[in-house]
């Protein structure tokens, strides 16, 4: 038979053969499963916090056993809870601020449970300023400042001095509360004042803090107090496990009289064997970088041990 005639008759057998053959091949081929796309599985839990069945504040017991106080403290211990950066920060300042405020409320007959007012009002920040230009570690206004005793001016504002601003603290502390005889509406009165809360009391015919029905901010007030003072006085039952080599240290100062002025404070830093900004975050309270002292007053400058 003719090559080229034989090739065209076969052609098209051996196009089918091939054919045939693909198509066993992928018939008989396990088809692949199909991708499923999962979300990742998270190793976190959020849940609810427990609320205890007896919480005391400054002796006094809190009342627990109504929806309104339940829920109200609730969200203090959570949003405090659930605010992790912050809180753990708090944990382990609290040494530092508290070994410094601690002695000067037992000196002054003032409950050792309001150094949580302390750090509700300014976060443990010497330095903190509100908007309405309180400030301090106890956020006092000028005038609040002034009359309870603290220099106020360009050189030396005393409201940004740790241990003179806790004892000014305590002074309006024993006043609110020579006032009211009742320490939840002493806490409440450094939010609102004391002609604030009186007047509530009288126009609500009231006579406890929590019935009050307050602004916001002092409606939480006393309860964003109380929280804090669960969360750190038992962290670890609000999963916050910070161990004591992990808060920061209580740092060891010595200090330095000044009763004249002092020119320049960088060169004062550097003859007390420290930095500037060192000085000024032990000294907050000195607001420029000089100090004229024209009156021979006498200051005690904190320097930090370095070794």
């Amino acid at each position: 038979m003719n090559r080229k005639k034989w090739w065209k008759i076969a052609l098209p057998f051996i196009i089918a053969a091939k054919i045939a053959v693909i198509v066993f091949i992928i018939g008989s081929a396990k088809p692949e499963a199909p991708q499923v796309l999962t979300a990742p599985v998270s190793t976190h839990e959020f849940q609810s916090v427990e609320i205890p069945e007896k919480i005391v504040f400054a002796g006094e017991e809190f009342p627990i056993n109504r929806f309104d106080y339940i829920e109200a403290l609730d969200r203090e211990l959570l949003s405090n809870v659930y605010f992790h950066s912050q809180t753990i920060r708090f944990i382990k300042l609290a040494p530092r601020y508290f070994s410094v405020i601690e002695p000067i409320l037992r000196e002054n007959g003032i409950p050792d449970d309001f150094k949580y007012l302390a750090l509700a009002e300014s976060g443990f920040n010497p330095r903190a300023v509100s908007p309405a230009q309180a400030v301090g570690l106890w956020q006092f206004v000028k005038n609040a400042g002034q009359q309870y005793g603290l220099e106020v001016g360009k050189e030396v504002d005393e409201r940004y001095h740790v241990e003179k601003s806790t004892v000014a603290a305590c002074k309006y502390l024993n006043e609110a509360y020579a006032k009211f005889g009742n320490w939840p509406l002493v806490a409440a009165s450094y939010n609102a004042g004391l002609t604030g809360i009186s007047r509530h009391l009288e126009r609500q015919k009231a006579d406890s803090y929590f019935d009050l029905l307050l602004a916001d901010e002092t409606s939480r007030y006393f309860y964003r107090i109380a929280a804090l003072k669960l969360i750190l006085e038992n962290p670890e039952k609000y999963n916050f496990f910070i161990t004591e080599s992990e808060k920061y240290p209580i740092v060891k100062t010595r200090d330095v009289e000044v009763n004249g002025p002092v020119p320049n404070l960088a060169d004062f830093a550097k003859e007390q064997g420290i930095s500037y900004k060192l000085l000024k975050d032990f000294n907050p309270w000195l607001r420029e970088n000089f100090l004229t002292n024209p009156s021979g007053k006498k200051y005690i400058i904190r320097i930090p041990v370095l070794s």
